[in-house]
């Protein structure tokens, strides 16, 4: 299911993408991206809808997932 990221404080948030980016490791892209640039990067994609918060009822976890590949079957099967 999406959760609005605007019922989230402030802490929440950061803590979600924090924990994304380290998740995701290391960036081996042509141009290195700091720490707190990915964490700007993120925050900015979430709010301009580009990116959404999603929690698994399966799994417990929340995620961040790109919206335009969001299907609503995967809020359905949790």
């Amino acid at each position: 299911m999406i959760i609005p990221w605007k019922d989230l404080s402030n802490e929440a948030i950061e803590g979600i993408i924090e924990e994304f980016i380290m998740r995701e490791g290391t960036d081996y892209g042509e141009v290195e991206v700091s720490f707190n640039d990915k964490k700007d990067q993120l925050l900015q994609q979430l709010k301009s809808g580009e990116v959404v918060l999603v929690f698994s009822e399966l799994h417990e976890t929340v995620n961040l997932m790109p919206a335009k590949t969001f299907s609503p079957d995967v809020s359905r099967a949790g």
